[in-house]
């Protein structure tokens, strides 16, 4: 029975920068701000993808994989925080305007 190689920091590095252009790609080209909202939390797990693979190959026997477990956990956190304002702005935006397009949106120009 064969074992599988480990994945090394550039496989990791990839899946991060493809979460990360997806996202943005997704904030530029979209209008929806639903869609907004999660194309911004896939930067964000890109983020997180990128420090807990940094953190787990520069760990050493005196640093043990505590640096970027700290900014991960500290990321999650923030991100719960931006989902339930954005869910509070989305709801907010669709009760006032019926509209989640974003380019529908002109209430801040007046």
């Amino acid at each position: 029975m064969s074992v599988m190689p480990e994945p090394a920091l550039e496989h990791y590095l990839l899946v991060a920068l493809l979460l990360f252009a997806i996202g943005v790609f997704g904030v530029l080209l979209r209008r929806n701000t639903l869609i907004l909202m999660m194309c911004l939390e896939l930067i964000l797990a890109a983020s997180i993808v990128a420090l807990a693979a940094f953190s787990r190959f520069n760990a050493t026997a005196e640093a043990p994989m505590m640096g970027g477990n700290v900014f991960v956990l500290f990321i999650i956190a923030i991100a719960a925080a931006e989902v339930a304002v954005g869910l509070a702005i989305i709801v907010t935006l669709w009760r006032r305007n019926q509209t989640l397009d974003v380019t529908e949106l002109t209430s801040l120009k007046h």
